[in-house]
């Protein structure tokens, strides 16, 4: 089971949102192929705020996490989608409950 996942809260600069969904795509098409990554990236835009997305990628563990954003690479692929965001926020998750996983009546 994945139970380790990155997390994004993006904003991007006025006028920029379609480069960065462009930008973002091609980062997720790279991080999709590295060991480890459970479920392709995905990418959410805020019903509730106005020019915010949230990005996701479930991974197998920390370690295929960590491996990804140590990858010589990375900082160059971040930078391309980076130069088109106002504001970004990075997170890392651990699953703590899955319910589906959980037995018995509710």
């Amino acid at each position: 089971m994945t139970d380790v996942f990155s997390i994004g809260s993006w904003q991007p600069a006025e006028g920029q949102a379609e480069q960065f969904v462009q930008a973002w795509t091609e980062f997720a098409r790279w991080a999709a192929s590295m060991d480890g990554c459970g479920a392709p990236p995905r990418l959410t835009r805020d019903l509730r705020e106005e020019g915010r997305f949230v990005s996701f990628a479930a991974w197998r563990d920390a370690e295929s996490m960590h491996a990804w954003k140590a990858h010589p690479e990375f900082r160059e692929r971040m930078s391309q989608v980076q130069q088109h965001v106002a504001k970004f926020t990075p997170t890392e998750l651990e699953l703590v409950v899955d319910v589906a996983l959980l037995s018995g009546p509710a």
